[in-house]
């Protein structure tokens, strides 16, 4: 049984595929390495893009000891004896820790001293943004690096070394299937193939039909094809056009798409081009999404038709992503304003809206930037003449 996962593992920085913006000879994250002056890192993405692939790979361009951990299980006892372990040597360890946004207080609080002093390169990964996670003294001592899903290109090409190791036969239609239906998901890819593998060496697309039926985060076995339909999906809602909005639900979920994906890609078009204008289609969108996920196909596709209706006939309004978009560039820019003494936890000075009526006017920000602009559209128009009566 041939393990193709481990088999096909990177070993070096030219042998990774899609992630050539950090693999590729120049990219600062090879650079760093190569010159062993990589930090503390920490590296988010979907699910087998190459990030546990990327952190041996560094341990042996650095030359380093390499332990591996997962957040969920792993105990203080074990890395107080690795970090005692090299206390006094010359060549420190690098601690990998897999699924590190799930890293309990008192864990970070253990890593550090040693991110601190240096005695350890601690490397960190998890599919979800691990920064939001973790606290702001690990934060500032490490670098962040995003994973991409990997295109159906360089999956091409790790299937086609896959089938090579395995003496394998397989038709394009079939290598078609196996690529679009992994989501860039390569560890995904590789595992069909193995799965299938064990049955025939020659492999049909009826046989990885039969293994997986449906796509993973895919909405096609045609390459690409996944991707221009959610987007036209969204395009259709967002332009307020019901019946090319239903069709295109349609050939997504002909096409084997997740009802839980198309669901939360919902979810946030409720809040990024709705908005405010109608503020209940995040509240139905998020229903549309816990309904799906326990009742499934087939009486999924109606909750998702009714949702898609509905946006398609709400207001549209952008103003919370363009605003907080706005925010998060002022505060990136280095913009730290100082908090007003009447709005800290010592309340010195701070007017309590609900003595004075529900208003009263006070210093909130100590510099007057505005980020916020509401639309005249739907119910939006109702907020901005409340906020603007207030300041008048």
């Amino acid at each position: 049984m041939a393990d193709f996962t481990q088999l096909l593992r990177a070993k070096n920085f030219d042998e990774l595929v899609g992630q050539e913006h950090l693999s590729a000879e120049g990219a600062p994250l090879r650079t760093l390495c190569e010159k062993f002056a990589l930090g503390h890192s920490f590296f988010y993405g979907p699910a087998g893009t190459g990030k546990t692939s990327i952190a041996r790979i560094i341990a042996k361009v650095m030359e380093l000891p390499f332990y591996e951990f997962n957040a969920t299980s792993l105990k203080i006892d074990q890395l107080r004896k690795i970090f005692e372990q090299y206390k006094n040597a010359l060549q420190k360890p690098l601690i990998f820790i897999d699924e590190v946004h799930r890293l309990a207080k008192n864990q970070q609080e253990v890593l550090l001293p040693v991110m601190e002093n240096n005695s350890v390169l601690v490397i960190g990964a998890s599919t979800e943004n691990p920064f939001f996670s973790l606290t702001s003294a690990i934060r500032s001592r490490s670098m962040l690096f995003e994973l991409k899903a990997i295109s159906n290109a360089s999956l091409a090409k790790l299937l086609s070394r896959a089938i090579e190791y395995g003496s394998l036969e397989m038709d394009e239609e079939a290598k078609e299937y196996l690529v679009a239906s992994s989501g860039g998901d390569a560890r995904a890819m590789l595992k069909l193939l193995e799965f299938a593998s064990n049955l025939e060496t020659t492999i049909t697309i009826e046989m990885l039909k039969s293994l997986r039926p449906n796509a993973l985060q895919a909405g096609s076995s045609e390459a690409g094809v996944h991707y221009d339909l959610i987007s036209a999906l969204i395009k259709s809602i967002r332009g307020s056009d019901e019946n090319a909005s239903i069709y295109y639900l349609a050939r997504l979920i002909e096409g084997g798409e997740s009802a839980d994906f198309i669901a939360r890609r919902l979810v946030i078009l409720a809040s990024e081009d709705v908005g405010n204008a109608n503020p209940q289609a995040l509240t139905l969108t998020t229903s549309c999404l816990t309904s799906v996920s326990k009742i499934g196909y087939p009486e999924a596709r109606i909750i998702l038709a009714q949702a898609v209706i509905y946006l398609c006939a709400s207001p549209k309004s952008n103003s919370a992503y363009l605003a907080i978009n706005a925010a998060l560039e002022s505060v990136r820019d280095g913009n730290l304003m100082e908090i007003p003494p009447n709005i800290r936890q010592s309340n010195e000075g701070y007017l309590y809206p609900h003595d004075f009526g529900g208003y009263v006017k006070q210093e909130y920000l100590s510099k007057n930037i505005q980020f916020v602009r509401l639309k005249s559209i739907g119910y939006e128009k109702k907020m901005k003449d409340w906020l603007e009566t207030l300041s008048e």
